[in-house]
């Protein structure tokens, strides 16, 4: 039976880091990523010619419903759903702050994940099983003096940190196994992603509702 990976997010290192990794174990992986429509933004979508790209509204239930759909009919059945939050910077002063920075940052990137992972819950409850990875950085908003801080990027990571702590305190009463990972090492995405991968490959239900998190000097489960 063919390993149904299914990634979903923000165009990322990150992402970009794990992607190479389930080409490693995968001939195909679904992918949808969050579209950049904050003002200013710049596309740095990078093609893959393993990745399966499905279209996401996060903002809309609808959509995350279609796209868990259109995953599972793409690979068939999805095994693993690999969520991977970094959202994007907006370095501003609060006064300067777009409102419609304001109302992307809370639809895409916060709202979004619960209309998903509800959708997915659902898939792996019907079939009884399946895994369900949430996946951030772990770190804060890198302002060095005179420089303004991110203002949005970071509330938007911390609403995914608290919901995947909920998840994680829940996962025991679930049929499917749910897991968490962390990493503070910038610039070293390949090594964390080899890492995340590892541990899922040898998830056992003792596993379920860890939190992992990966850094330079250790690796703590």
């Amino acid at each position: 039976m063919t390993r149904g990976i299914f990634l979903a997010g923000n165009e990322s290192a990150l992402s970009r880091a794990i992607e190479a990794e389930a080409v490693n174990r995968v001939e195909q992986f679904a992918a949808a990523y969050i579209p950049n429509r904050l003002s200013g933004a710049k596309s740095s979508s990078q093609e893959n010619d393993k990745r399966l790209s499905l279209d996401w509204n996060p903002s809309s239930p609808i959509s995350a419903r279609t796209l868990v759909l259109a995953a599972e009919n793409r690979l068939e059945h999805i095994d693993e759903a690999i969520l991977i939050c970094s959202p994007p910077c907006i370095r501003s002063r609060a006064a300067d702050i777009p409102f419609s920075d304001v109302e992307i940052m809370l639809n895409d990137h916060i709202k979004g994940w619960f209309f998903l992972v509800k959708e997915l819950s659902s898939v792996f409850c019907s079939r009884g099983r399946g895994t369900l990875a949430l996946v951030y950085p772990d770190m804060g908003s890198g302002s060095v003096k005179d420089e303004a801080a991110d203002l949005l990027g970071p509330s938007a990571l911390a609403s995914f940190r608290a919901f995947s702590h909920g998840l994680l305190a829940a996962a025991h009463a679930e049929p499917y196994i749910t897991v968490g990972f962390s990493t503070s090492d910038t610039g070293n995405e390949a090594a964390f992603a080899a890492f995340m991968f590892k541990t899922i490959d040898e998830l056992t239900k003792r596993s379920n509702g860890k939190q992992h998190k990966f850094g330079k000097f250790n690796l703590f489960k």
